[in-house]
């Protein structure tokens, strides 16, 4: 039995890797969003040739504008585009992990019976905790993509109609990662590395 939750503790391991990237991920699409969010609040001012002044008798100079600051918002969103996949990579290991677990405890010869799992070996988690803490991780997580997905959706959206109102909203929901409680999740790592020193 202890011997399992060495192993589980290596997954756990393996999930603490995938969350810091997450936090990496997470850091690098806020600025992203910030930056399409910029560019969307300046567009409708763009288009106004009222804001260009002196400006107005270089002929072009409005379309060019505009067309630079489209340019550089597509190529912000393309950027978007593959952070949202490498964050859909963590969530596709992080369902992994939890099957390779649930494999580990419930296939092969040494089928564990309910008894088994919910036992306790001292101050070390039960492998029916360790298992349902992996899928509760990639539960939170994989709500936190789709909802990533949804924002970003709704970020090209309101380009087309901005609104800074709405463009503050979807920015706070991206900032708050609402899905992933972060106390909730030390403390489940506290509980399977109870007495790991390592």
């Amino acid at each position: 039995m202890e011997a399992m939750i060495k192993k589980f503790q290596q997954r756990f391991r393996k999930v603490r890797e995938e969350m810091n990237r997450w936090d990496e991920l997470q850091s690098l699409f806020v600025l992203q969003f910030r930056n399409a969010s910029s560019i969307i609040e300046r567009l409708q001012a763009l288009q106004d040739s009222k804001n260009y002044g002196n400006l107005n008798g270089v002929s072009g100079i409005k379309d060019a504008v505009l067309m630079k600051q489209m340019e550089s918002l597509q190529n912000i969103f393309l950027s978007m585009a593959k952070t949202l996949e490498e964050f859909h990579g963590i969530t596709l290991s992080l369902g992994k992990i939890h099957r390779d677990g649930r494999q580990m405890v419930k296939g092969g010869t040494n089928r564990l019976t309910e008894k088994q799992l919910q036992l306790r070996i001292g101050i070390k988690p039960t492998l029916a905790y360790c298992l349902d803490g992996l899928m509760t991780l990639h539960e939170m997580y994989q709500s936190e993509y789709n909802l990533k997905v949804s924002l970003f959706s709704a970020l090209s959206a309101v380009t087309l109609k901005p609104n800074l109102g709405d463009l503050n909203a979807i920015q706070q929901f991206l900032v708050d990662q609402p899905n992933i409680p972060m106390e909730e999740v030390q403390f489940m790592f506290d509980i399977i590395f109870a007495e790991d020193t390592t």
